[in-house]
């Protein structure tokens, strides 16, 4: 298993959303919005480490240049670290 290593600029991240079988966003980012019980926030680049239960409702990813990448989701667990963005779902 190979390890990818992440963007080291201050305006992008690698991001990967997926359940145990199935991946549905792996790519490069500005930023993601979810959703936790205090409410929605946003992911940046060179966001502090993070890990956060999520709550129903949507994963956006933006990125320069395209379409938002937006997902209805049930619940799931975001973690940030070094610009990694992962998002696991239950599915």
């Amino acid at each position: 298993m190979s390890k990818a290593k992440p963007p080291n600029t201050a305006t992008g991240m690698r991001v990967k959303i997926y359940a145990p079988f199935k991946i549905y966003y792996d790519g490069l980012a500005n930023s993601v919005t979810a959703s936790n019980k205090v409410g929605p926030f946003d992911v940046l680049a060179q966001h502090h480490n993070f890990i956060s239960l999520l709550e129903p409702g949507d994963v956006v990813v933006r990125t320069d240049g395209k379409e938002d990448f937006k997902m209805p989701i049930n619940r799931g667990i975001m973690h940030v670290k070094a610009d990694f963005v992962r998002v696991f779902l239950d599915v």
